[in-house]
C-alpha cells in the first residue's frame, strides 16, 4: 500500500508570494487530516520564525487532542540540535531531517566530504532520538546524485541504514528525471536496500512531476509526496488530487484518501495562498466536468458515451454542458433540464440560434444566464421582475460613497439611498433597504472576481462575476458594462430577479 505526503504547509509555502497566518495553516492541516485524510503532513521548516513555531504549536495542540500528531512532521537541519529544540518546542514528534544527497552537494555547499557528512548526520540523529522525536531523513538532490555519483547515494544510505531512519526520502529537487528514470532508480534502491523505506519527493519543473509519483509507487515507493494545487518552488510539486486519483485508477491501489473533500481543499488552498489554479486544472477546476461540443452532449443524451471513470459525482461535483457558439441541440437540451424549463422545439431553435451569436462575439455564458436569454429571445417577461430605472453616485477621498437609486418591482416603483465604502457597497446598502421591504435578502456574497480583455483600452468592456452562497446553494451571478461598478450592479440586479422569480413561483404552487 503506497502512502500519501503532503507538503502543501511546508515545500508548498515556498511558493513565491505564498505565506499562510498560524490560523489558515491550522485550518489547512485540519481540512488535510480529517476531510481529505492523507496518510502524513509536513507542516513547516524548523526555525523560520516566531510565527511558524506558533503555527505548528497550534496544529499540534489540536493534532494532540485527536491522536493525530504522529501523522505531523516538520523538516529540520544539521545545526547541532537547534531544529530538534525548535520542533520539541512546538510538541512535534517527528524529525524531517534534510542532508545531501548528491556529492555534489555535499562538497559544494557544506565543503565536508561523504565520511564527515554522514558522522554529522549520524549525530543529529542520535540527538533527536534521544529527544523522543522519530526520525526520516531526506537525500537533498537525490536524483542528481543518483545519476552523477552513485556510489556516494549508495555509501551514504548505508552508512545510515543502522541508525534507525524511519523513511529515506528521496527528491527529485530539481524536477529533471522521468518516469522511466524514477522507475528504474527506484527499483534499483528498494532492491539494493529491502529493509529499508523509501519515499519519493518529485518537483514538476518538467510537467512530469504526477507521472513520476506514479511511476515511483509502481516502483515500490513506501510513500508518494504531493502538494495541493501542485504548490511549490518554481513550477511546484505534484498535484495531491492528481496523484491520489491516479494511483487508484491506473494503479489499482488502495489509499485512504476520500476523494469527495478534494475540490474542497483545492478551494481552501487557493484562497488562502492567493494563488488561483487554472479552470481547466485535473479533477479541481472548475471546467473540468464541463462538455462545450455539442456532439459530447448528444452522446451523453444517447447513453453517457462521453463519461468515464472521472465522474463529477465522485468528487460530489456535477456534469456541466456549456452554452456557446460550439452548443448544439443536446447542450441547450440538457441545461434546460437542469432549469426545469420546457420550450417547444421551435423556441429551442430560437435560443440555441441566439447563443450561438453571443458565443462567436466571445460572451461567456453560464447557466445562470440562460433565463435572460430565453426572456430576451421570446420577449417574454419572465426574469424581468425587478428593473433599475435611475442610479446615481456620489465619490470623495476620505469620505464614504454614496448611492441614490430608483426601481421598478413589478409594477411598484421604490427609491432608496445608502453609503458605503466604494459605489457598489453604496448600492448594495440601499439595494438591501428596497428589497427588504418585499421581504427579500441578499444571499452571502463570497466571490467577486472582474476581468478586462487585453489590449489596454481605457474604454475596454468590464466583465464581473459574483459568487453567492444562499440556503439554496451556491450561484455565479455576471455583468458586462465599461463602468466596473455597474458591471456588478448588472450581475447584482440578475441574481434579485432570480430570488422575486423564486418568491413568486413558489407562492404560485
Amino acid at each position: 500500500m503506497t502512502r500519501i505526503l503532503d507538503t502543501t504547509l511546508r515545500d508548498g509555502e515556498q511558493t513565491q508570494g505564498v505565506s499562510f497566518s498560524p490560523e489558515e495553516k491550522a485550518n489547512i492541516a485540519k481540512a488535510l487530516l480529517e476531510l481529505v485524510r492523507v496518510d502524513r503532513i509536513e507542516v513547516a521548516s524548523a526555525r523560520v520564525s516566531d510565527g511558524e513555531l506558533k503555527a505548528v504549536s497550534q496544529i499540534l495542540d489540536w493534532a494532540r487532542i485527536e491522536g493525530l500528531d504522529g501523522r505531523i512532521e516538520v523538516l529540520g537541519f544539521v545545526d547541532g540540535g537547534k531544529s530538534v529544540r525548535w520542533i520539541r518546542r512546538a510538541g512535534g514528534r517527528i524529525l524531517n531531517l534534510l542532508a545531501k544527497g548528491s556529492e555534489k552537494h555535499c562538497r559544494g555547499q557544506l565543503g565536508k566530504g561523504l565520511e564527515e557528512h554522514v558522522q554529522d548526520v549520524r549525530r543529529e540523529i542520535q540527538y533527536a532520538q534521544d529527544q523522543g522525536l522519530a526520525v526520516n531523513l531526506y537525500l537533498e538532490d537525490w536524483s542528481n546524485g543518483y545519476a552523477q555519483s552513485r556510489d556516494y547515494v549508495y555509501a551514504f544510505v548505508e552508512a545510515l541504514a543502522d541508525a534507525g531512519v524511519e523513511h529515506f526520502m528521496l527528491p527529485d529537487t530539481l524536477g529533471i528525471m522521468t518516469p522511466d528514470q524514477v522507475f528504474d532508480a527506484m527499483r534499483d534502491m528498494i532492491q539494493r536496500f529491502p529493509d529499508l523505506r523509501f519515499d519519493f519527493h518529485p518537483h514538476n519543473d518538467y510537467g512530469l512531476a504526477t507521472a513520476n509519483a506514479l511511476a515511483a509507487a509502481r516502483a515500490g515507493a513506501a510513500t508518494v509526496h504531493c502538494t495541493v494545487n501542485c504548490l511549490g518552488e518554481r513550477a511546484g510539486n505534484a498535484s495531491l488530487a492528481e496523484v491520489a486519483v491516479n494511483l487508484r485508477d491506473q494503479l489499482g491501489l488502495k489509499l485512504s484518501i476520500d476523494e469527495t473533500h478534494l475540490t474542497r481543499i483545492s478551494e481552501l488552498v487557493e484562497y488562502f495562498s492567493g494563488k488561483r489554479i487554472a479552470q481547466n486544472t485535473p479533477i479541481v477546476g472548475e471546467d473540468v466536468f464541463t462538455q462545450t461540443a455539442g456532439i459530447h452532449a448528444d452522446g451523453d443524451r444517447k447513453g453517457s458515451l462521453y463519461h468515464s471513470r472521472l465522474s463529477p459525482e465522485r468528487f460530489s461535483r456535477k456534469r456541466k454542458y456549456a452554452l456557446g457558439k460550439l452548443s448544439g441541440k443536446a447542450s441547450l437540451a440538457k441545461n434546460l433540464e437542469r432549469l426545469d424549463i420546457h420550450l417547444s422545439e421551435e423556441n429551442q431553435r430560437k435560443v440555441l440560434q441566439r447563443i450561438v451569436q453571443l458565443g462567436d462575439s466571445k460572451k461567456v455564458i453560464t447557466l445562470e444566464d440562460l433565463p435572460f436569454i430565453i426572456a430576451e429571445v421570446l420577449e417574454s417577461e419572465d426574469y424581468q421582475h425587478v428593473e433599475l430605472l435611475a442610479c446615481s453616485f456620489n465619490s470623495a477621498m476620505d469620505l464614504p460613497s454614496t448611492a441614490s437609486i430608483r426601481m421598478r418591482f413589478g409594477e411598484e416603483v421604490l427609491s432608496a439611498a445608502g453609503s458605503g465604502n466604494g459605489g457598489f457597497d453604496a448600492f448594495i446598502k440601499a439595494l438591501n433597504k428596497l428589497i427588504r421591504k418585499k421581504g427579500l435578502s441578499l444571499p452571502a456574497l463570497v466571490d467577486y472576481e472582474v476581468r478586462i480583455p487585453k489590449g489596454g483600452r481605457t474604454d475596454a468592456l468590464t466583465e464581473c462575476i459574483i459568487t453567492w452562497e444562499g440556503k439554496q446553494g451556491r450561484m455565479r451571478t455576471r455583468g458586462l458594462h465599461t463602468n466596473q461598478v455597474f458591471a456588478a450592479i448588472s450581475a447584482t440586479l440578475r441574481l434579485v430577479n432570480v430570488l422575486v422569480h423564486r418568491t413568486l413561483h413558489d407562492s404560485a404552487s
